[in-house]
């Protein structure tokens, strides 16, 4: 099924709609959402309070950001009831972050929308999405469609990476993360970096060195993404925020491969099933720890 323009002014015109009717009823206090952006072409957040202004919500492809990421601050917490603007990977990002006890259910108004892809091109991850239609919502824009879903190109990268000698990979990764200047782009974009206070930022004792060099770069990079393992929803939203083009992404996908391989599992497609990693029960085998 493709979403034709005329469904898409459709969806877009009832969003705005219900948008006014939550903010005027005082259901919710804040509607996170998609504006126009300040260049052409692109897209930002909007957070709006104004029942008046509810028209400055669009959904189309350049809505690439997964806006998830802002319901964990406290700022947006102490304004009260947040509806939120939600396709595929953002629902599933929810999910995950309710199951994590950073808010409650009822805290969140979920207004989810059907999503084909979004990107110009369409962006590589959503050409095999699970989520096109969210896992989640309170209300639904756009009919249901049938998830994508994984398929031989979606881990072809992965694979290709895994056919290499350990000296090849090596060697691909240092000239990547040499790349990397510490800026922690990717950190503020992600929805699943959740701590008050992170680990790059401790001294005390200092866990992760902060100058940008290699051994701080790997570090630094490899340390948020085994704190990803079972969470991740690979919205891909850390590789877009990357000034230096890092593919942050194969790293996230190779342990989401891993992860499903082995537990059959993927993040955030409901809010009641908690991580493999996150889990324990009688009987786990447990030789691998010395």
């Amino acid at each position: 099924m493709v979403i034709s323009e005329a469904d898409t002014t459709k969806i877009v015109n009832s969003l705005r709609v219900r948008a006014k009717e939550l903010l005027e009823s005082g259901e919710v206090k804040v509607i996170i959402g998609y504006g126009e952006g300040y260049t052409k072409g692109k897209a930002v957040p909007v957070f709006i309070t104004d029942p008046g202004k509810t028209d400055q919500l669009i959904f189309d492809a350049r809505c690439v950001n997964n806006l998830s990421m802002y319901l964990k601050h406290a700022e947006i917490k102490a304004m009260g009831k947040v509806g939120i603007v939600a396709k595929g990977c953002d629902a599933r990002a929810i999910n995950v972050l309710i199951l994590e006890s950073q808010f409650k259910r009822e805290d969140i108004f979920i207004l989810g929308v059907v999503c084909e892809g979004v990107g110009d091109p369409i962006e590589e991850q959503c050409k095999s999405c699970v989520a096109n239609t969210p896992p989640v919502y309170d209300e639904l824009f756009g009919e249901p469609i049938e998830n994508q879903g994984w398929n031989d190109e979606t881990f072809a990268k992965i694979e290709e990476l895994e056919s290499m000698t350990q000296s090849e990979l090596w060697n691909f990764w240092v000239k990547e993360f040499d790349r990397c200047i510490k800026c922690y782009a990717c950190r503020e974009a992600c929805p699943m970096c959740t701590c008050t206070r992170c680990i790059t930022d401790k001294n005390q004792p200092q866990w992760v060195p902060t100058s940008p060099h290699s051994d701080g770069n790997y570090h630094w990079n490899l340390t948020r993404a085994f704190h990803l393992v079972g969470r991740c929803v690979g919205c891909n939203s850390c590789e877009r925020a990357c000034p230096m083009d890092i593919p942050l992404s194969l790293v996230n996908w190779k342990l989401i491969k891993a992860v499903h391989d082995e537990y059959e599992f993927i993040a955030g497609m409901d809010a009641e099933t908690a991580p493999p990693l996150a889990t324990y029960t009688e009987g786990e085998e447990t030789d691998f720890i010395k």
